[in-house]
Parts: C-alpha cells; sequence; structure tokens
C-alpha cells in the first residue's frame, strides 16, 4: 500500500524520526535521525504550498463555474 502524499503524512514521518533521533545512543543514529526530519519537514512545506494553491484554484474554477451558469 502506497503511503498517502499530504503535509500530515509527511508531518507524521518528521516526527517519528525526531523520536527516533531522542531515542538515539549513537551520534552517527541520532544525526542521521535528524536529517530525516528536516527532510521530511522541508517536503511537508513544500506539500502544504501545494496543497494551498490546488484549494485556491479550485475554488476559483467554481466560482467561474457559478458565474458561467448564473
Amino acid at each position: 500500500m502506497a503511503a498517502t502524499a499530504t503535509s500530515v503524512h509527511y508531518r507524521e514521518q518528521a516526527e517519528r524520526c525526531e523520536a527516533e533521533a531522542a531515542a538515539a545512543e549513537l551520534t552517527q543514529v541520532r544525526d542521521r535521525s535528524l536529517r530525516s526530519a528536516a527532510a521530511w519537514h522541508a517536503m511537508a512545506v513544500r506539500q502544504l504550498k501545494s496543497e494551498k494553491a490546488r484549494a485556491e484554484r479550485d475554488h476559483l474554477a467554481n466560482e467561474v463555474r457559478k458565474q458561467c451558469l448564473a
């Protein structure tokens, strides 16, 4: 089953990596988990921008449809 590509999913993955980093005893493992968390956070930010742009585009399209049907 494929993971859902949403900003919420990406944030959850970042939080999981942060928890792994907090529990890590080895410096290399902690650093790797923190790098992964940073990457997940960056993906979440990009995805959130896409979600907002999509919502705005859909809203505008609906407004145009309403005007055309009026």
